[in-house]
């Protein structure tokens, strides 16, 4: 059963499977998946290493695709996109935080945080403004023109998580946020993306297997063997 709990669904993943094929194996990743995500939600995929969470991230953000079903994101099926108007509803409506941080080395924090605004047309003057205010927001006013080697990995989180968010996407996908951190770093961070889920009603996706990240989310889905096992509400 696809499970929501409002009426206003920012991804639906309709009966979605993913099989990996390793020399004459096949792994299945992902076994029929039914899942709605509601706008505005602050929701953890949770489960052990290879259970599948990751992978269906994945799919969900148009980085990967299903050998069956569909994604529905913001209203576009993803499997009807072509490859320019996949990457431009990358672009406009998704906000990626990777586990590895993905910041671009010979930019300044500023810079990293402008760097999608610029891909979207947005004027310097505006992006300047907004990336400002966003590293502002997370404790980082002092550090804006510091490179990522100079930077400690929480403060390297926060400027990627500021990057997603600066953007305006309709929702942020983030792959074990908290995974290089300590845990008063992490829980920092995710106090961050929690305000920033209830005041700017930004749609968090968290894949994890992190027992804090699952205490601060609002919706817990937990996934083995490639099957939503179990999914509730706190």
């Amino acid at each position: 059963m696809t499970t929501s709990t409002s009426a206003d669904p920012i991804v639906e993943c309709r009966n979605i499977k993913k099989i990996y094929h390793q020399g004459k194996v096949d792994v299945v990743a992902l076994d029929g998946i039914d899942m709605i995500v509601d706008r505005g939600s602050f929701m953890a995929l949770a489960g052990p290493s290879g259970s599948g969470k990751t992978t269906l991230l994945n799919l969900m953000g148009g980085l990967d695709s299903p050998d069956a079903g569909s994604i529905i994101l913001d209203g576009n099926n993803l499997q009807d996109l072509t490859a320019s108007r996949l990457a431009d509803l990358r672009l406009h409506r998704i906000g990626f935080v990777f586990q590895a941080y993905n910041l671009i080395p010979v930019l300044s924090a500023l810079e990293n945080v402008e760097f999608g605004m610029l891909l979207q047309g947005i004027p310097a003057k505006e992006r300047r403004r907004r990336a400002m205010r966003i590293l502002d927001d997370f404790g980082l006013d002092g550090k804006y023109h510091r490179r990522p080697a100079e930077l400690s990995g929480g403060q390297q989180q926060r400027v990627a998580v500021a990057r997603a968010i600066a953007s305006d996407p309709a929702v942020v996908l983030a792959d074990e946020p908290t995974a290089n951190l300590d845990s008063g770093t992490g829980q920092g961070l995710l106090e961050l993306m929690r305000e920033m889920n209830t005041q700017r009603q930004v749609t968090f996706v968290f894949s994890t297997h992190d027992e804090m990240v699952m205490d601060y989310a609002r919706r817990r889905v937990l996934i083995r063997d490639g099957r939503i096992v179990d999914d509730r509400l706190r």
